[in-house]
């Protein structure tokens, strides 16, 4: 008995173990007012600070620019924001318009501070959401693009009610928003959206996680994952793998363009092969040598700033 009862002590300890490590994981990682957008960046491991002068210079531009306070409400009841930036004055009869979506704890512009430099010049508005529980959006739990993709169809409505019925719609996002806008292109969407871009997109939270545990957190996966899920569908109201990028691009109608950095650390260059190699739709890829998470349109601007022009050019001759 006294083996017994000694073999039930370890075990409720180690159960009480996982079950602490689980909460410290999830409350870090999910809930909006314990996640840091310094610890981010830190964890990805990008040096951004070689790149502070354009992304300043660009950030005055884009900020002197017209812009609209949009605001939707969510399936579930979240008020949403986004801020529209429409085109230059003399390209604005286009109808072009990119609806760009940020990465994990970031908002808004932010991760496309860039880019709007390439999208300005090229005739395109662009429209700028906080993803649910960011930014000025709503929400407790974070989306990790399985809810999010739910309200990018709220903004894609919004794009053709308030720029046009003969609206040409590109998605494009970045990490997380990445993810997003993959696990979107297995969806139903209107006509208007032509294609979709994907820069460092992981396959599913559950993935994703799995990997950050091993290798940042030095913890395993197990018990960790199957009750962080558990506890996410009682609070969040989905599962971590329920929505998996590389199953919706298989079903995916769209164009897609998928980027990744060869040094990505945070969201292992794996993944974006082998969502490419699930994608059932006209796709291209560009991996750039060299990049950390985030960092493949500063590393190599040319380069994606090519891919960019190749890939939309394409859409437009569907």
């Amino acid at each position: 008995m006294g083996i017994l009862k000694l073999g039930l002590t370890c075990a409720g300890a180690l159960v009480a173990a996982g079950l602490g490590s689980t909460a410290y994981f999830y409350n870090r990682t999910m809930k909006r007012q314990n996640t840091s957008v310094e610890r981010t960046v830190k964890m990805a491991g990008t040096d951004w600070s070689q790149y502070a002068p354009i992304l300043e210079q660009r950030k005055d531009f884009a900020f002197a620019q017209p812009r609209e306070d949009v605001y939707l409400t969510s399936f579930d009841g979240l008020k949403l924001h986004a801020a529209y930036l429409p085109a230059l004055g003399e390209k604005q009869e286009k109808k072009k318009v990119v609806i760009c979506f940020h990465g994990y704890t970031s908002k808004g512009l932010a991760d496309f501070l860039g880019l709007t430099d390439y999208y300005f010049k090229r005739g395109f508005a662009m429209l700028h959401p906080d993803a649910r529980a960011h930014g000025e959006s709503e929400g407790t739990y974070v989306g990790f693009g399985c809810l999010d993709r739910k309200d990018a169809l709220l903004w894609i409505d919004w794009v053709i009610k308030h720029c046009g019925e003969d609206t040409e719609i590109y998605l494009h996002g970045i990490s997380m928003g990445g993810a997003t806008v993959l696990m979107a292109g297995g969806l139903e969407l209107p006509a208007q959206v032509k294609g979709i871009i994907s820069d460092c997109g992981f396959t599913s939270p559950k993935e994703v996680f799995t990997h950050v545990l091993k290798t940042m957190y030095h913890m395993p996966p197990f018990p960790i994952i199957p009750q962080a899920d558990l506890i996410n569908r009682k609070l969040a109201g989905y599962g971590m793998d329920e929505c998996n990028a590389k199953r919706e691009v298989a079903k995916a109608k769209i164009p897609m363009l998928f980027i990744h950095g060869s040094k990505d650390t945070f969201v292992p260059a794996y993944m974006c092969k082998e969502l490419y190699d699930s994608c059932a739709s006209k796709k291209q890829m560009l991996m750039i040598d060299g990049a950390a998470h985030g960092e493949s349109y500063f590393k190599d601007m040319e380069a994606y700033e090519q891919a960019l022009d190749s890939f939309i050019a394409s859409c437009e001759s569907e």
